[in-house]
């Protein structure tokens, strides 16, 4: 890219990825190396089929170390090797309805997985900077109308979000009681959720959901058309990771132990049908009402409306989100019919395309990491 985004910070820094083979660690590893970072990636399998992390030849790109993080001494092992300047920690099991299926997976994965990561650092003997990624769930979601803030009570109903609340006090505890001040470590702890975007292939998502039964002809089961989301591109929660990355190297002093939220304005909340009606856009239907069937039986229990408040990010990071939701459903499918209609080996290619188209919004913008 030729302008220096994030201060130039990631150029020529090794950074390491935890989670790397998945929707989101696929496109942070895909941003880093267009920065020119040196990436590792640290994931004990590909998680799903297809992978986005294997349609774009990642593995011939970066670093790739196939390790579970509740192994601690591989964590050791691998920090202490490749000695990080910067750590992006986003590996856990993040599917809802699993975590009811296999609560302790989830619970040693997101819980343990997250304190041998905070562990591991400790191997690490220079200035580092670690974002570590939860969630939006990490909140005890009561289903009020306004956002959350960073101060709000964390926890959950459900066993992901329980994981989730449990990381965010793993990570407190490690920096007040580890990473003081004056450490060579820095932390900060990043929450979003309702991300979109193209490469997502999670079962149980409603983007993904959609365009398997799609390319199939087939209708898709939603267990509920009406219900409101703050649907925002994965790019934009990248975008104040990456930006919360280079002001823990440059402003500590502002977000070392911070927590901060990264989500849509406030009037970005649109109905899953609405999502729907919005990538259809981009494909061959007659009408959209025959490709969605709705199903009655609920199994598990999923919270309603859950919003963040990102007023902290926009004052300390001087962060917001650079899409609307017409462009954010836009760029979701441009993605998904490129993947189908042209060779998997341009799917990098395109891939950075769309995040340099991306960055040129933030230009026009004037976004503050974009200077």
């Amino acid at each position: 890219m030729a302008v220096a985004l994030f201060g130039d910070q990631f150029r020529n820094k090794k950074v390491i990825v935890t989670g790397h083979t998945g929707f989101k660690g696929s496109w942070l590893s895909v941003w880093l190396l267009e920065l020119g970072a040196e990436v590792y990636g640290v994931s004990k399998d590909i998680p799903t089929h297809p992978s986005m992390f294997e349609s774009l030849l990642m593995e011939n790109r970066i670093r790739h170390y196939v390790a579970d993080i509740r192994d601690l001494p591989r964590m050791q092992s691998i920090f202490e090797e490749v000695q990080p300047d910067f750590v992006f920690h986003l590996a856990a099991q993040p599917i809802v309805v699993l975590s009811y299926e296999d609560p302790i997976d989830t619970i040693s994965t997101n819980v343990l997985g997250t304190a041998n990561i905070l562990e591991a650092l400790k191997k690490v003997t220079h200035p580092c900077c670690a974002v570590m990624i939860t969630s939006d769930k990490c909140y005890d979601n009561v289903e009020w109308t306004w956002g959350y803030r960073e101060t709000d009570a964390l926890g959950g109903k459900d066993p992901y979000s329980a994981s989730k609340g449990a990381a965010e006090l793993i990570i407190k505890t490690y920096v007040h009681s580890y990473f003081s001040k004056n450490s060579l470590i820095k932390v900060a702890s990043v929450r979003a959720g309702n991300v979109i975007g193209g490469g997502d292939w999670a079962a149980n998502r409603i983007v993904p959901d959609c365009i398997k039964a799609w390319t199939k002809d087939t209708a898709v089961e939603l267990r509920n058309p009406n219900a409101t989301r703050p649907w925002q591109h994965v790019l934009e929660p990248l975008s104040g990771y990456l930006r919360c990355a280079q002001m823990l190297a440059e402003q500590p002093e502002v977000t070392h132990g911070e927590a901060f939220n990264f989500g849509p304005s406030a009037d970005q909340n649109f109905t899953v049908y609405e999502l729907l009606q919005a990538i259809s856009g981009y494909w061959k239907f007659k009408e959209l009402k025959e490709y969605f069937i709705l199903d009655k039986q609920a199994r598990f229990h999923e919270a309603g409306l859950l919003k963040l408040n990102c007023d902290k990010a926009l004052h300390a990071l001087q962060w917001k989100p650079v899409l609307n939701f017409e462009q954010t459903a836009a760029f979701t499918a441009l993605w998904y019919n490129q993947f189908y209609a042209v060779s998997q080996s341009s799917l990098y290619e395109f891939t950075a395309l769309q995040i340099g188209e991306f960055v040129a919004q933030a230009n026009v913008k004037e976004m503050a990491w974009t200077r």
